[in-house]
Parts: C-alpha cells; structure tokens; sequence
C-alpha cells in the first residue's frame, strides 16, 4: 500500500491505495487561514504537521503497518521560512496573498529575461516576490533566512530530515528555470538568495528521504521511503492519469484550475497563462488559475446560512440557470488569469428587490463557471485546444454545477471514480513509483469514469448574456482602472 498526503489550504488529506490503485482509507484533518491586514493570507507551518500527523494517525492502524512508501503533495508557493536551527522564523505566506505586487513589478524590471526563464510573469502569488517583500519590509527576518521551503517541503523535512522539493512545485517559486528544471541563479540573485537557501530539487518520482525513526513510530509504520510528490495542481493530474501531451483536467478546490499537460515547454506569460514543468519526468503543463472556486462556494454558503456546499448546490438548483440579474464577481482573494490583479476584489451586481438566497447561489456558481471561461479562452488565445477535461477537487460532487460549467466552457466533462480525492491521489502514485518503479502511463492510469456531462448549447445561449455583462464587469470595478 501507498500513502499519498496532500498539504492544502483548508486541511490536510492522507489516502492510502492498495496494489490495485483503489482507495482504502482516507484522513483528513482541517487547518485555518488568518488574513491580519487586508491582502495577507498566512497559516503557521507547524499547523500543517500537527494536521499531517492528526490525519495520518486516524487511518485504521492495519492500513498504516501495511504502508511501503510515501507521496506528498501541497498548496504551491506558500513562502516558509527557517533559521538556521531549522524553525519557521514567521508564518507562512500563502499562495493567495496579495501584498507583492509592486516587488513584482521591480523584480521584472531587475531581470529582463525572467519570462524566457521562469515561463510566468511575475504575480504576488509566487514565492520570489514574497521574499522581496520580507527583504524590504521585515529586514531582520531576511537577514536570518537559512532556507525557504515550500508547504509540503516543510512537512517533507519534519518527516524525513531532509530538504528537498519537486520541481512541478519549485516550478511555482519564480527561482527556477523551468526548461532545464533547475533553479536560476540569476532569478536567485534577484531576490537576495542563493542555492544554498533552496532546497535540492528533484523529479516526484525521485526518493527523497525515508520516515525519521520517531516520526515511523508515532505513525504506526515502517520507516518507508518518501517520494517528492508534486504541488498539489500536478500531483491531482497525475492522480487522475493527466500524464500524456494534450490531457486536460480541471481543479474545483478551493482554486479553481485548467492544467493541460505538454510534452514540451510552452511560457505564454502574455495571457497570464502559468507553465510549469509537471510532476513526471520529461513533461511540462500549462495552466490557468483563479484564486476563488470552491472557496466561493463556502463563503456564500456562511453568508446565507446554507447548512453546507450540498445546501448550497440545492439552493441554487431552485433558482435555476440564469434565474435571476445577479452577476457575482469571484475575486475574493483577487485574480490570476487572466487578469493578474491581486488588488480586485469580488462583488455582486444587478441585485434587486427579489434577491434572494437562492438567486445568489446561483450567481456564484455562474460567476465562477465565467471566471473559469476566461481561463480558457486566454489557453486558447495560446494556441492550446481543449475539449474534454477531466474533474477533481471537492467541487466534482455536485452535477448540477457541472452543467453549469461544461455550458459556460463548451467542453465535456469527465468525472471519475475517486476524482475528488484530488492530489492526495497521485501523491500516492508518485510513492508508488519511487518504491516499485514503472512508467508513468502505466502506473497514472485514469480511474473508471462515473459520468460524463457534454456541453449543453441550449444552457449555454442562455447563460450568454450573463457571461457578456461578466466580461464588461471587470475593467469596472478594478482599482487600477479607477482615475
């Protein structure tokens, strides 16, 4: 059996799979986010090991002794930073902070070629414009700076003692060169950095590191080998048997994601579109971001008194597509693509009399299902056909939303057997890997399908009108087009 661990942003996932790839056992354990100041987005790292170890521990103690090795797989470019006594010097940075943008903005100025190097622009979700902040605003903690690690690297050092990451989530820092699957000493240098403060980055295949003796022992297993795993967008889509040029998936956690895999590395920044290299070896992908999916879905759900997502979904159902005026605008967190602008921030429109809590269900899930249409448009503006993808995440419970989604995007969605596993799932395969070896294809191989939903071009003309004053919105209320 195969343990994979996912470090996300509302918890953490341990699964377990045997021999045949099926899931046995699941943990979970939840973690919080705290927000002091408007843009910052933090969490405690030693949270994501009390949570790791709380998840783990709660899997039937048979499954645990029967575990050969371990993947790992997390939130991408949360900044986490030791001393060198190897403890967090302050709170994690997370993926969805927003305070960077203007290092952002020196750090393209300072390194002409970062785009040809790194494949992105520059956004304040990465982990390099993060440091440049800490350099300029928290000069003492820079200067104590011993290593940097990314989320699940952390959780990787407490379990092994060794520091290492992948590079589908080194990928996301704005450190590495992307192509040759390195980190750049010149985007580096940029920042202050060197090599000695990064980690050793490795393949997720790559055994990084066996279980520390305690560790084992407090978990109730061997002291097995450790995979490098994959951030948590590359590490789902290996999960789910995205591991070949042109397969597609799409991502409802608490981001919404489109990752398309490429045998070849394909940087379009223009569009705000990320490539990154993947979590298998000779493969890269591209992908679109939006920092708010199923997260909207929770926040409207506690701003409506919904009893959850399934109170939620069955809320909006009773509305109806386009039942009502109210356009929602996702940006709670900001945006990424295509937008790259992590000053916006959502908003509802169009409310009337009428309003009610079913109608701003389904607007959320409209806005969301738009947002994502934007995503692909701008992979398609690259030259990137899309026709099918396949679905993971939490958000791949609800067939309604899916309607909504394959509709507003005009492609089929495929929803698979364990798919809202998510990236625990291929973390377990990436262990799977390093332990027993294999090609990927044959090792990453789709799950059974449960359902299909095609595009729905009868919904889709009706939610187009929705979707036209959802453009037109954004230049709007953007404070960067404010006079």
């Amino acid at each position: 059996m195969f343990l994979g661990i996912d470090i996300g942003t509302s918890g953490v996932k341990a699964v377990v799979l045997d021999r045949h790839a099926a899931v046995v056992a699941q943990g979970i354990a939840a973690l919080t986010v705290q927000r002091p100041q408007p843009l910052w987005s933090e969490q405690d790292p030693d949270s994501w090991w009390q949570a790791t170890c709380a998840a783990v521990q709660s899997l039937p103690a048979d499954v645990r002794r029967a575990v050969r090795g371990v993947g790992v797989a997390g939130q991408m470019h949360g900044a986490t930073l030791l001393g060198a006594d190897d403890r967090p010097l302050r709170p994690a940075i997370l993926w969805n902070d927003g305070r960077s943008h203007a290092e952002c903005a020196a750090m393209e100025a300072a390194v002409p070629d970062l785009h040809r190097i790194a494949g992105n622009l520059a956004m304040p979700g990465f982990t390099a414009p993060k440091l440049a902040w800490v350099r300029r605003h928290e000069p003492a903690t820079f200067d104590r700076i011993a290593t940097v690690l990314l989320p699940k690297d952390y959780v990787r050092l407490r379990m092994t003692g060794e520091k290492a990451t992948d590079v589908s989530d080194a990928a996301g820092t704005l450190w590495l060169d992307v192509a040759k699957r390195d980190w750049s000493d010149a985007l580096l240098a940029a920042t202050g950095l060197t090599r000695a403060q990064m980690p050793r980055a490795v393949e997720g295949v790559a055994v990084t590191g066996r279980l520390r003796d305690d560790v084992a022992e407090s978990w109730g297993m061997p002291a097995v080998p450790v995979a490098g795993g994959g951030g948590d967008n590359a590490a789902g889509a290996a999960g789910v048997g995205v591991v070949k040029d042109g397969d597609a998936l799409l991502s409802l956690g608490t981001s919404g994601v489109i990752f398309v895999a490429t045998k070849d590395f394909r940087p379009n920044p223009a569009s705000a579109v990320h490539a990154f290299c993947h979590c298998l070896p000779d493969l890269w992908h591209q992908m679109t971001v939006h920092l708010s999916a199923a997260a909207c879905i929770d926040w409207v759900a506690r701003l409506t008194g919904a009893a959850g997502a399934a109170d939620l979904f069955a809320r909006a159902e009773k509305a109806g597509p386009a039942g009502g005026p109210e356009i929602f605008l996702p940006y709670l967190s900001g945006e990424r693509t295509p937008h790259n602008d992590a000053a916006v921030r959502g908003g509802f429109l169009g409310l009337d009399h009428d309003t009610n809590p079913e109608r701003l269900a389904q607007a959320v899930l409209e806005g969301v299902s738009f947002a994502l249409a934007d995503g692909l448009d701008a992979l398609r503006d690259a030259g990137t056909q899309v026709e099918r993808l396949s679905v993971i995440g939490g958000g791949a419970r609800s067939r309604y939303w899916g309607r909504t989604i394959a509709a507003t995007l005009g492609v089929e969605l495929v929803y698979l057997d364990g798919g809202e596993v998510g990236p625990a799932l291929g973390a377990a395969r990436l262990a799977q890997l390093a332990v027993d070896g294999g090609a990927p294809a044959d090792v990453c191989v789709p799950p059974p399908v449960s359902h299909t939903i095609p595009a729905n071009p009868i919904l889709a003309d009706r939610l187009a009108p929705k979707r036209a004053r959802f453009v037109q919105a954004y230049p709007r209320i953007t404070p960067r087009n404010e006079p």
